[in-house]
């Protein structure tokens, strides 16, 4: 493997420094009340189907461009081969390294994960410019959320299941999306990182697989340690200093971190090695790579931890006791220059099943909705009611559904605040 060229190893990278808010929507038939709060990456999302299910797909294998932040960016999918859009898959982002290429990350299998995945998931792999991933001003933070706005919006995914790793620069990127997508990526394995893409906050909890050669003459094993360690704090876990390999060993050695946050696993495997995407054990036939890390990946099953926002103080409303709620919504914003994204889940929270739910909120002066996912919104701007669409109506007791929404915004980033209904919010059925 090539070593990092001296103007990479010190150029300063820049991630897109995203503004990151949190809200409770309390709904109770006819009424919703707004709470802030902190924002938590414990959302409580239950597999959540995009609008791609049920969807004759126009997405097919190759190579595809994309206008991301004003240039032409390009990615390559890959779909399973019995792929149908009834079932929701997870999807694996795959990074490359510095100088390669996304060709690169489909030669070697996304990391040998697309043979392990048995048809169960959709891979893409993005192309960073100038072959590398700067994030300049989250410009490829920005990329990665323009895609899988078009893979989602036309593909059926399990929004609980999302997952990126890459190798070196790659594996930089990968925690960047750490960092400043939380709420998106259940899980990421950077293979050999550093801290090089920018790190946008860094303090919500994300499932984190790190591995690192001991002998690393490019990105020295302390860097890997050094960003490992954000999301050991992130997710509560015991700090420690896990056994490695002696050189000389051809071994590896991988431990999981105890302590953690219920959900959300920290792992480190180091290996006696150089800089490499795929170390080999001595007298091994191949790298133990893809199977440590899918099923890091896959053992996180459909679903992340429930939710426990912070309370905090009322906006003026209606002040209905929680207690009575037959619906909860909690919702996480995340805003760049002029635009946001804001992702929301609603939680069945009595004890009968509903069929049809209706989240309203009023949008901050300034912001207006260009596009949405798995709901109908009515206007889009000022009071705003999201609706479900056909296939997400039905939620069962403690159940909850994933919608969401791309906006633009004049300054005024904020999360939505409620109004009051004069409908119910949540229907019997």
């Amino acid at each position: 493997m090539r070593r990092l060229p001296v103007a990479h190893r010190r150029a300063k990278n820049r991630v897109l420094g995203a503004a990151v808010a949190a809200a409770a929507l309390l709904i109770v038939a006819g009424t919703a009340v707004l709470t802030s709060g902190t924002a938590s990456a414990e959302q409580g999302a239950a597999l959540a189907a995009t609008a791609g299910c049920g969807k004759t797909p126009t997405l097919r294998d190759g190579t595809y461009t994309i206008q991301s932040g004003g240039q032409a960016r390009t990615y390559i999918l890959r779909l399973p081969g019995n792929y149908t859009s009834s079932q929701p898959y997870r999807l694996v982002v795959g990074l490359h390294w510095l100088n390669g290429s996304a060709n690169d990350v489909i030669s070697n299998g996304f990391y040998g994960l697309q043979q392990r995945s048995g048809n169960s998931a959709i891979f893409v792999a993005p192309q960073g410019l100038d072959a590398g991933w700067a994030n300049t001003g989250g410009r490829d933070v920005t990329l990665v959320d323009d895609i899988l706005r078009v893979i989602e919006n036309d593909l059926c995914v399990d929004t609980s299941q999302r997952f990126a790793l890459g190798f070196s620069y790659g594996g930089a990127m990968s925690y960047a999306l750490a960092c400043a997508r939380p709420t998106v990526f259940r899980a990421v394995a950077p293979i050999a990182g550093a801290n090089l893409s920018g790190c946008s906050s860094g303090s919500q909890p994300v499932a984190y697989f790190g591995i690192h050669g001991i002998r690393d003459s490019v990105l020295n094993i302390s860097m890997g340690r050094t960003i490992r360690d954000t999301f050991v704090r992130a997710n509560g876990c015991t700090a420690q200093n896990p056994p490695e390999p002696t050189q000389g060993s051809g071994s590896h050695i991988t431990t999981a971190y105890s302590g953690c946050r219920a959900g959300y696993p920290v792992q480190w495997a180091a290996f006696d090695g150089d800089h490499v995407p795929l170390p080999v054990d001595r007298n091994a036939s191949s790298s133990w790579i893809s199977g440590e890390v899918w099923q890091f990946f896959t053992q996180l099953g459909s679903t992340t931890p429930p939710s426990s926002p912070t309370p905090g103080p009322s906006s003026p409303g209606p002040s209905t006791p929680p207690g009575d709620a037959a619906c909860r919504a909690t919702s996480t914003v995340n805003a760049w220059n002029n635009g946001l994204t804001a992702n929301v889940t609603v939680t069945n929270t009595g004890s009968s099943a509903i069929n049809g739910w209706t989240v309203a909120f009023s949008l901050p002066a300034g912001q207006t909705i260009t596009n949405g996912w798995n709901a109908t919104y009515a206007p889009t701007s000022g009071r705003v009611t999201a609706t479900n669409v056909s296939y997400n109506a039905g939620l069962a007791p403690g159940a909850s559904v994933s919608f969401g929404f791309q906006a633009t915004h004049t300054g005024n980033s904020g999360p939505p605040t409620a109004y009051a209904l004069n409908a119910a919010a949540c229907t019997s059925g």
